[in-house]
């Protein structure tokens, strides 16, 4: 048991080692697979380096029962100084044919989705991330109430390489 503990340690540090460039990552599970239009998914960090550019990506694991081509997400960044940035983004999810993007053995697919690109944290203190969906159906005014087929949402910052 003991063993399998240490292998397994072993083997979740050498996958974090991997990438250099990572900065943070957080995931939250969504329960059965369902997200709730009203349950938006937050996410805060501080402490990032005030000179070096980062890039942000939203991170979302969907399996079969999700239905749709696409993603819509409402996003907002809000910086230490209360200011905040909102943004309405669509993802294609699925190619024309119906075969999922993203990556993954299985029925679980992980799609990284650029959020910004260069951005530089100048402030320092608490930044939050929010991310809420914003699917409907065509001709609807009402959003769906539970999107099905979302797994996990996830946020990923980097240090921008380019």
């Amino acid at each position: 048991m003991h063993n399998k503990f240490l292998m397994a340690l072993v083997f979740s540090l050498s996958l974090a080692s991997c990438d250099s460039n990572l900065v943070f990552s957080d995931y939250e599970v969504m329960e059965n697979a369902s997200w709730k239009i009203d349950n938006p998914v937050e996410f805060e960090f501080s402490k990032l380096d005030s000179v070096q550019a980062h890039d942000m990506f939203i991170n979302i694991r969907n399996d079969n029962t999700f239905q749709f081509n696409n993603l819509f997400l409402i996003t907002e960044l809000e910086y230490p100084n209360g200011n905040t940035l909102k943004d309405t983004l669509e993802y294609k999810m699925a190619e024309v044919s119906g075969e999922w993007l993203g990556k993954g053995l299985g029925s679980i697919k992980e799609n990284k989705l650029w959020f910004h690109e260069k951005i530089v944290f100048k402030d320092s203190g608490v930044y939050r991330v929010s991310v809420s969906h914003a699917m409907r159906k065509n001709g609807a005014v009402d959003g769906i109430h539970i999107l099905n087929g979302i797994t996990d949402v996830g946020l990923e910052i980097e240090k921008s390489t380019q």
